[in-house]
């Protein structure tokens, strides 16, 4: 039986009441525009030279890609709310705010396994990587790391089944699911110990990719003095992107549905300054790389 809705649009309270706090909220469209430059200037410089054809490279374009749209999902609303000085949004758009994060961070965090997979088998089975990571099998991966966050993001269906009769405020800055779910004129708490499970789930691909990095970082031992820092330096770069973007989503959806005042921080730190730090940690720790984006500007 299809659930009423009497409400037609939410209205955000924003980051912050305090009017010094939010009008200071204008270095976030100088952090979108960098965020958007750079990923994108990472995809464009991979697919478009030839010395960066290998796997790692591959994966990095698509975690670029996937970090644009996963920052424009979030941070224009909010932009365009500081600038208009309006911060209502549709019942519509506000699920399809919540479905496009969820959706796309899902994507994001089954690429960062995949990626440590790839590391995995360069460093521990050199000779045999050409053979075991070929173009379909990292086509394939890609697939299936879009295919996982669809069905994440399927837990969202169930809000669709929701009351929503009033009061129509929602506690934060973007439509995430527990402000949303305070909302709802009815017991949300089944629906909160799913996302939890749902979340889980997703968690449990940390404890994969610790495994993956412990299991490097012990055959590192048979390597030269070289190879060790090539591989210490690669891990690096990949063990800070999923810790700044894992432990921030533990934080926030392992645990009980409930709404704390440090979230929208960590919303922000997540969903907006780690999309924007991921193609500098990778380039700049990346000789490649950066060879690569001279040789493009210097065409």
């Amino acid at each position: 039986m299809e659930m009423p809705h009497n409400i037609t649009e939410f209205f955000m309270l924003g980051f912050s009441q305090n009017a010094e706090i939010q009008s200071s909220l204008c270095f976030l469209l100088i952090i979108y525009v960098a965020t958007v430059c750079g990923n994108m200037l990472t995809v464009v410089t991979i697919t478009s030279s030839p010395m960066l054809a290998s796997p790692m490279y591959y994966f990095l374009a698509n975690l670029s890609f996937i970090d644009t749209c996963y920052s424009s999902s979030m941070a224009p609303k909010l932009i365009a709310d500081f600038l208009c000085e309006g911060r209502a949004i549709s019942f519509e758009g506000c699920l399809a705010q919540l479905f496009g994060a969820h959706f796309l961070g899902g994507v994001e965090i089954i690429l960062l396994t995949v990626m440590a997979y790839d590391r995995y088998v360069a460093i521990c089975k050199p000779l045999h990587y050409t053979t075991i990571m070929t173009r379909h099998l990292c086509a394939l991966l890609v697939g299936v790391a879009w295919l996982g966050g669809f069905l994440h993001s399927l837990v969202l269906l169930l809000v669709l089944q929701l009351p929503f009769c009033g009061p129509n405020v929602i506690n934060h800055f973007v439509c995430d699911l527990y402000p949303l779910l305070e909302v709802a004129c009815t017991n949300t708490y089944v629906i909160g110990v799913l996302v939890v499970t749902n979340s889980g789930v997703i968690c449990l691909l940390i404890l994969m990719l610790v495994a993956s990095h412990a299991v490097i970082l012990r055959s590192l031992r048979y390597h030269g003095a070289e190879a060790r820092r090539k591989a210490l330096s690669t891990c690096g770069a990949l063990f800070t992107v999923v810790a700044l973007f894992f432990v921030p989503c533990i934080f926030i959806y392992m645990r009980p549905s409930s709404t704390l005042s440090i979230d929208k921080i960590v919303s922000v730190f997540y969903g907006i300054l780690t999309p924007m730090l991921n193609p500098l940690i990778y380039t700049l720790r990346n000789e490649e790389v950066k060879d690569a984006i001279r040789k493009l500007f210097t065409q």
